[in-house]
């Protein structure tokens, strides 16, 4: 039962980072039900499998918490400085008040200065 749920939190995830507008909402579609996915998926092979597999399934569990969402907010941080999201989706830009407080403000008039690869 925790495979194929697992499969199903993945492909969620998958059809997430098809459908959605925006390099932020993609990101969370990935982070949250990729990595609920992939958990789901080590869990029910740990079942399946003899208990000494269990260390390396665990291993692979915490490096999967661990880096997902330290890789998310570095790709969340460069997209917000390259113009890659739309601001005026944005309810309250916590990130740029913060910025702007550091004397770093990113310009979000105009678009001058915008990253051409951002838009690929």
């Amino acid at each position: 039962m925790l495979l194929p749920a697992g499969a199903v939190f993945c492909l969620l995830g998958a059809l997430g980072l098809h459908r959605f507008p925006d390099t932020v909402s993609r990101l969370h579609a990935a982070a949250k039900a990729q990595t609920l996915g992939v958990l789901l998926v080590l869990v029910g092979a740990a079942a399946q499998m003899s208990p000494r597999h269990a260390p390396v399934l665990l291993l692979v569990a915490l490096f999967q918490l661990f880096t997902v969402p330290i890789t998310s907010q570095i790709i969340a941080r460069t997209a917000y400085r390259t113009h890659g999201l739309d601001r005026d989706r944005l309810l309250r830009d916590e990130l740029g008040d913060r910025l702007a407080r550091d004397g770093t403000p990113v310009d979000a008039g105009d678009g001058a200065g915008r990253d051409d690869d951002a838009e690929r």
